[in-house]
Order: C-alpha cells, then sequence, then structure tokens
C-alpha cells in the first residue's frame, strides 16, 4: 500500500494505492489551520480502513514542515505534479493548475519551467471564496451563476480590495450577478496568464489541475475560451484535485512507515 498526502495552504489531500496503483482511498478536505489534527484524522482513518503498513510520503506547501518533524519523505510539488502527469496524462506539454493560495503554470515541453505567484493570493482559490462572500454565495453558487452569463466585465483579480471596488458598483448599477459571477472567473484567467505566462505561450496539450480548477467548471471554460484551445488539447484527469498527492504516492521518494505510530508523532 502506497499513501500521498498533499498538505496545501488550505486543504489537505489524501490518496491511498495498492500495489498495482489503483486508488483504494481519497479524500480532498480543508483543514482550516488545523493542519497537524487534520493530519492524523486522515493518517488514522487510512490506518482503520486499509492496515496501518504503508509505503508513505508528504507534499505540498504547507508540508515540509510536518514531513521533517515526522521523519517522513517530503516530495517538492513540481516533481510530483510531473511523476503524476507522466503516469496519467502522458503527452501533457503544459499544466496550468490553481490551488488554494497560489497558482501555478508549469511548462513540461522544451524543458521543464514553472512560473508561480508570489506572497499574493490574487487569482486563487481565496480570491473565488472572498468574491462569491462578495455575492452571497460560495463557490459552487458562483459556478451555478456564470452558467448564466451573457456580459463580461472587467474586474481586477489581482487583489480582493480592488476587486471589491470593482464588483459593487456593477452591482449598484444592476448588473446580472451571473455577469459579474462569469467576470470573476475571466479575472482569474487574466491574471494567471498575464501575471505568470508573461508573454510565453501557452501552447499544446494543457493539463488543468488543482481543487478550483477540478470543482469550477465555468472556471474552466473561461481558460479554454481565452486559450482558444480545441478539444484534443484539454486535459481535465479525473482526479485533477489529487494530482500531487497521488504524484507523491507514485514516486520512487516514498518510505515505509507505521501509520499507528505515525499518529502519535
Amino acid at each position: 500500500m502506497r499513501v500521498g498526502l498533499d498538505i496545501g495552504s488550505t486543504t489537505i489531500k489524501c490518496v491511498v494505492l495498492d500495489e498495482h496503483d489503483a486508488l483504494l482511498y481519497s479524500t480532498y478536505e480543508r483543514h482550516y489551520s488545523h493542519i497537524l489534527e487534520k493530519s492524523e484524522e486522515l493518517l488514522r482513518r487510512v490506518a482503520d480502513q486499509h492496515g496501518a503498513k504503508a509505503d508513505l510520503a508528504i507534499s505540498g506547501s504547507a508540508g515540509m514542515g510536518m514531513a521533517e518533524s515526522v521523519q517522513v519523505p517530503f516530495v517538492q510539488e513540481v516533481f510530483a505534479t510531473r511523476v503524476a502527469a507522466n503516469k496519467l496524462a502522458p503527452g501533457t506539454d503544459c499544466i496550468i493548475e490553481l490551488g488554494g493560495e497560489d497558482a501555478k503554470i508549469t511548462y513540461l515541453t522544451g524543458g521543464l519551467e514553472q512560473r508561480m505567484n508570489g506572497s499574493c493570493a490574487g487569482g486563487t482559490g481565496a480570491f473565488i471564496d472572498q468574491m462569491a462572500a462578495l455575492l452571497n454565495t460560495d463557490i459552487g453558487g458562483l459556478n451555478e451563476l456564470a452558467k448564466e452569463h451573457t456580459t463580461i466585465y472587467p474586474i481586477a483579480s489581482r487583489c480582493g480590495v480592488f476587486a471589491k471596488s470593482d464588483i459593487q458598483p456593477l452591482l449598484n448599477d444592476g448588473a446580472k450577478r451571473s455577469d459579474v459571477a462569469a467576470s470573476v472567473f475571466q479575472s482569474v484567467v487574466n491574471q494567471t496568464i498575464s501575471g505568470l505566462a508573461c508573454g510565453k505561450p501557452i501552447r499544446g496539450n494543457v493539463a488543468f489541475l488543482g481543487g478550483p480548477l477540478h470543482y469550477l467548471s465555468e472556471l474552466r471554460a473561461r481558460f479554454i475560451e481565452t486559450l482558444n484551445l480545441k478539444d484534443d488539447q484539454i486535459i481535465f484527469p479525473e482526479n485533477a484535485n489529487l494530482f500531487v498527492a497521488m504524484g507523491c504516492a507514485f514516486s520512487d521518494e516514498t518510505a515505509e512507515a507505521d501509520l499507528d505510530e505515525l499518529v502519535k508523532k
């Protein structure tokens, strides 16, 4: 049994694979900054349901410290993503990945290169959460609203404060909430492409990964239309929200662990 744990800025993802690399168990949950408690809960759950002996590795932006403290191998996110892409989405030229507080574009063809946002969470899952709250809904509701849009308005996504200053006047002037919702997604697309690609073309087969792009079909649609991608260029894996955890479990970096002992640590 192989276990991959991806601890991100807002969510924790866990996958369990059998000896044939088939997925036995997976979960994607918010940790609300209770990283140790949530990790303990998930590992206990895996041990109870699938046994305590496993080959394990940890990845994610918030996973390095915990991996060091409990002496479990840490797999860098870019490496884990590439391992998963090679196995589950061969032929991928470029990966667009959005997380809770980060956004990444990874070029695989012509040499590995990754572009990532800095300390600002503009254009990420956290930003989308903020904008959904502004429209008195959640991210699922924002996605449903966007399906009915007819107009796209320019909205700044590099900062929630600036975005709010764009959105509030639109709402006050009677703009449809559906149009504002779609405009929020378009602003995320614009921020990702202009801020990360910085003029480098996004070509070939493009994979969409990470929780926001997995759960928000209208966000994917905005990327696809903006990049003018054809159907055969779009790669949207079944487990797009779990790719880092999957790559972590697939990697040769895993080490044998007793999950019961690990929970105690």
